[in-house]
């Protein structure tokens, strides 16, 4: 099997796994996720943005189109969710009804979020055409936030009241998008500038995710130095992780 569909399906089976460890042990998850913001900051700070400079040197309007390609995928994501509600934080408390749990709301929200994670594929299997070392920082980054996505969507279910069969179909339907995602960035060919604007779209994502989602999840229940200071070694981890493997 192709290393990046197999570590695909290990990104699938880490959104379930997080949303059953949110039901189990919730005094904890603060850190993981402040954690895990941290390795996502990481990643595009040190090994993505790098990336896409070299592959991609045009300018448009005087900036670098990855530049504006980082800010679109950044605003895309942010308008998807105001339109479909997805991505709600397990915990919120911004006095929404969460009427998005609708079946119809609900039905779209899964489309939207299987969209992103089918994008989230593309962009591990184009990750490792690259190479190796981009391909394993871009796979910790998608297993971090899918951790999140898990924790959130498995945990707003149950709480609403909604945990049944399509539930499997939504957490089945987030395993088959992922895999066939990575399936096609592993077997389809695109120009280095062209990749390059892919992933600065796909790190705009990954930014989006951090700051509007894991963060304030962390901080919700347990606002503390230590969740803080979890997001830190977040951080400098991918930087060692990412610096060892560029040597």
């Amino acid at each position: 099997m192709n290393i990046a569909i197999a570590l695909a399906a290990v990104t699938a089976i880490a959104t379930t796994s997080g949303g059953f460890l949110a039901i189990r042990s919730k005094d904890r998850l603060h850190l993981v996720l402040g954690l895990s913001a941290g390795l996502l900051l990481g990643l595009v700070a040190f090994d993505l943005l790098p990336e896409v400079f070299e592959l991609n040197t045009n300018a448009f309007g005087g900036v670098p189109v990855v530049s504006l390609a980082f800010v679109g995928g950044f605003l895309a994501l942010h308008f998807a969710e105001q339109f479909f509600g997805s991505h709600e934080p397990a915990e919120s408390d911004y006095g929404h009804d969460h009427k998005h749990s609708s079946n119809i709301a609900g039905t779209m929200g899964a489309l939207a979020m299987g969209g992103h994670v089918f994008l989230d594929g593309i962009a591990l299997g184009l990750a490792f055409q690259v190479s190796n070392a981009l391909g394993f920082a871009v796979f910790i980054a998608i297993l971090a936030h899918a951790f999140s996505d898990g924790l959130n969507t498995v945990s707003l279910l149950i709480k609403s009241g909604h945990w049944n069969k399509r539930s499997y179909l939504l957490l089945g339907l987030d395993a088959v998008m992922r895999i066939s995602g990575a399936a096609l960035g592993t077997y389809i060919t695109i120009s280095d500038p062209v990749l390059g604007l892919y992933l600065a779209t796909f790190a705009g994502f990954v930014i989006y995710l951090a700051t509007s989602h894991i963060l304030p999840e962390a901080h919700s229940r347990h606002p503390s130095r230590l969740t803080m200071l979890a997001t830190v070694i977040g951080a400098v981890a991918m930087w060692l992780i990412v610096g060892n493997i560029g040597e």
